[in-house]
């Protein structure tokens, strides 16, 4: 394992990718930085972090046999490796579909994979995470945010939180390698944030309907059954709890 530390970048997953197209980088190659400057979240959303207080970086996944149609299951995996860490500080911790970490209502970690692909396959993942340690102040548009440190009323040693994130990381991507799918499908739904619990939905459309999370496809859609009993299966762009 080798650890880039930089004092600030605009993106660790931009400079991840970039340099791993340009240098041979061994495999879990981790960037990481006090400060981004544009920061990246899912679907194009920004995110938002004080300087030196958390922890932001990206690590290289390399692949030798992990096919496109089981890229849902890389997803799982990232979020089962980071949640299993954070729940070791903090216990009230749920997985928001489809990879944030959640400390009851509030978010305390995002995660964002970026893959590359070739003849069906996934050769190598870029996956970025951005964890909430030691921040306690946010911005007033960021309402539902919390970190280790609001949790737990003490401060948190990020060189030692980053060593067991990407330990965690490498062990829940090991047993992705030996295709143990089910094993990692069922924890992921085991610790789903809200399922089988009554929530308001809005779908891209702004469509406000009342349903129940009862589990994610195989293809990481999130299921939802309405209130007429009838099962439906959204992708991120599609569908958003409010």
């Amino acid at each position: 394992m080798k650890i880039i530390k930089l004092n600030a970048i605009d993106s660790t997953n931009n400079y991840l990718k970039q340099l791993s197209n340009e240098v041979s980088l061994k495999n879990y190659t981790v960037v990481t930085t006090d400060y981004q400057t544009n920061g990246k979240g899912q679907i194009q959303n920004s995110w938002h972090s004080a300087k030196g207080k958390n922890l932001l970086f990206s690590m290289l996944v390399k692949f030798n046999d992990l096919k496109i149609k089981d890229q849902a299951y890389l997803n799982f995996a990232i979020s089962i490796a980071v949640y299993k860490v954070i729940r070791s500080y903090i216990k009230k911790v749920k997985i928001k579909w489809p990879n944030d970490i959640m400390s009851e209502q509030n978010k305390i970690c995002g995660i964002l994979i970026e893959n590359s692909v070739k003849s069906g396959t996934i050769n190598k993942s870029i996956i970025g995470i951005g964890l909430n340690v030691n921040q306690v102040n946010f911005p007033k548009n960021l309402s539902h945010v919390t970190s280790l440190q609001k949790e737990l009323k003490i401060e948190i040693d990020r060189d030692k939180l980053l060593i067991e994130l990407i330990n965690s990381i490498t062990s829940e991507i090991e047993t992705l390698n030996n295709k143990s799918f089910s094993e990692i499908y069922n924890y992921y739904k085991l610790n789903l944030y809200k399922i089988e619990e009554p929530c308001l939905f809005k779908t891209s459309a702004n469509k406000v309907f009342s349903g129940k999370i009862t589990g994610v496809s195989n293809q990481g859609k999130l299921q939802v059954i309405t209130e007429n009993n009838v099962v439906k299966e959204f992708e991120v762009k599609e569908i958003s709890l409010i």
